[in-house]
């Protein structure tokens, strides 16, 4: 991780569980990351914290909607501007709303599909852009998808959602190839894991609190923490490695 101190970092979806924990990982390295998410709030606690222990980078705490392009444009230009660029784009934000296919609502289908696929699109486009300009040529793109990215549950509420972690498998397979095309070194690589103890359940099953809270009282989870450190293994392999997809699972988990 030597090589990246210094360097900036977006993590979307910073705010809490999976982002939270990606974003104080590297800062713990030296990086300097942007972290954004709607609630700016919860990433200044994070950011304090990290100044509090003394790590080596900063967080930057950026407040952005990624369902809201004009937004995303608006962030990377305000990074160009106040720290140069992207050299690590880690696209973590993700959203499910239990909208089945054959009863869900159109709204929380186009919800999901904005944040999950067309915001995370976007924010790739935008990072390439930036290394591209600047002749950054080892950079990485990451892309937090779900083990729903490769298989689909017994489970209604979580169908559709499934098929936007299926399109993250078939973008990140799709932007490495492209980035060949291009004669780029930039690596893409996507990470996906299965139940982590979050608050994604909890969002999810809302009205069905005792629900949310049986889905991580069924066995030992993933924490935070463990795909933080996959990511940190991803960025700290030798720059003519390339790490396309880690499924991890709980040892516990069936499918």
């Amino acid at each position: 991780m030597f090589r990246w101190k210094g360097r900036v970092a977006l993590v979307t979806g910073a705010s809490v569980g999976i982002g939270a924990a990606i974003a104080k990982s590297l800062v713990q390295h030296g990086m300097k990351v942007v972290g954004c998410a709607r609630n700016v709030e919860q990433i200044e606690n994070v950011a304090s914290e990290c100044v509090k222990s003394g790590f080596g980078g900063t967080l930057i705490p950026y407040k952005c909607d990624l369902s809201v392009e004009e937004e995303i444009l608006s962030m990377f230009s305000s990074i160009k501007v106040q720290h140069h660029g992207v050299d690590v784009c880690i696209n973590n934000a993700g959203l499910a709303h239990p909208d089945s296919i054959l009863t869900g609502k159109t709204s929380g289908w186009k919800a999901m599909l904005d944040v999950n696929v067309i915001g995370q699109s976007v924010c790739t486009r935008e990072a390439y852009q930036s290394m591209k300009k600047r002749n950054v040529d080892d950079g990485h793109i990451i892309n937090i998808n779900s083990m729903s990215g490769h298989r689909v549950m017994h489970n209604s509420d979580l169908r559709f959602y499934a098929a936007t972690k299926y399109a993250v498998t078939a973008l990140t397979e799709g932007l490495r190839q492209e980035l060949r095309e291009a004669k780029a070194h930039i690596r893409a690589t996507c990470i996906s894991p299965g139940l982590v103890e979050t608050e994604f359940a909890f969002r999810l099953f809302k009205h069905k609190p005792e629900m949310a809270a049986a889905t991580y009282n069924n066995l030992k989870c993933l924490e935070a923490d463990d795909v933080a450190s996959a990511v940190v293994y991803v960025l700290s392999a030798p720059p003519h490695v390339q790490i396309g997809d880690i499924q991890m699972r709980p040892v516990e988990q069936i499918y």
